[in-house]
């Protein structure tokens, strides 16, 4: 088999440069010595990279001719190429308990979805690092009053540092996607504990964003009700974008207080 057709229904476009696939692969090596999984390797062409960093590495592929692939020309990952969907493994005991990297050219359809997965493991998951869609890469990193800033980021960045590292255009790809990529960095910051309800904060979040172009006075009526006294705070007359995570953190727990 000389090569992997790229399945439209996986999302799947696959890196050509082997410059900027080095360049991805090298995102690893600020987190050095902990063990790597990388998420959608195709035919490898980071895996080529990260197999040299001496490191144990895993690959985890949902597609049968890629996994096919990947057996035959890099033999040497043999045990470590999982064959299974990222978004239904159990990450606990991977690499027996231990915190690792997370890495990959990631489906764009999935994106956002492995990286809520991510954060249901942030303490096994201080770094990941990858490729994504241009777009989602620059909501992760926004900054508050920035018209991407939204759900994704505050959710992201209450644990996580995020650095948009640099763009990828299409034609480096088979077959070459309609947007422009992009590779980040997201690095665990100090925070262990928010300091609020972690339940209550998604939820003032998503609902105040769910009505984005609105008032904080008129989008979080549904959490708190038409007649609260917190609806008479200078912070209702701001749009959800203004606030920054510290800000989403003590309005929730002015809710939280209002509520009970």
């Amino acid at each position: 088999m000389q090569s992997v057709k790229p399945k439209k229904f996986l999302g799947q476009h696959f890196l050509k440069d082997l410059g900027i696939a080095k360049a991805i692969a090298d995102t690893v090596d600020s987190v050095p010595g902990l063990p790597v999984l990388e998420v959608g390797p195709g035919m490898g062409v980071l895996t080529q990279f990260l197999i040299p960093k001496e490191r144990k590495l895993k690959v985890v592929e949902l597609d049968f001719e890629s996994v096919e692939y990947l057996r035959k020309n890099y033999p040497q990952l043999e045990d470590d190429i999982i064959e299974d969907d990222f978004l239904k493994m159990h990450l606990e005991n991977l690499f027996e308990g231990q915190p690792f990297v997370l890495t990959g050219n990631y489906p764009y359809n999935i994106s956002s979805q492995i990286f809520f997965k991510m954060l249901e493991h942030k303490d096994q998951i201080p770094c990941c690092t990858g490729m994504i869609q241009k777009e989602v890469a620059e909501r992760l990193a926004a900054k508050p009053g920035n018209k991407t800033y939204g759900i994704l980021s505050i959710l992201i960045q209450a644990w996580y540092d995020v650095e948009y590292l640099f763009t990828v255009h299409e034609n480096v790809f088979n077959p070459p996607p309609k947007v422009k990529s992009a590779v980040i960095r997201m690095k665990r910051n100090q925070t262990t504990d928010l300091g609020c309800d972690e339940a209550l904060f998604k939820q003032v979040v998503k609902t105040t964003f769910n009505q984005r172009r609105k008032t904080l006075r008129n989008s979080i009526k549904p959490i708190i009700g038409k007649d609260s006294p917190l609806l008479t705070l200078d912070i209702m007359n701001k749009r959800p974008e203004q606030l920054s995570v510290q800000e989403f953190i003590e309005l929730t727990n002015q809710v939280a207080e209002t509520l009970s």
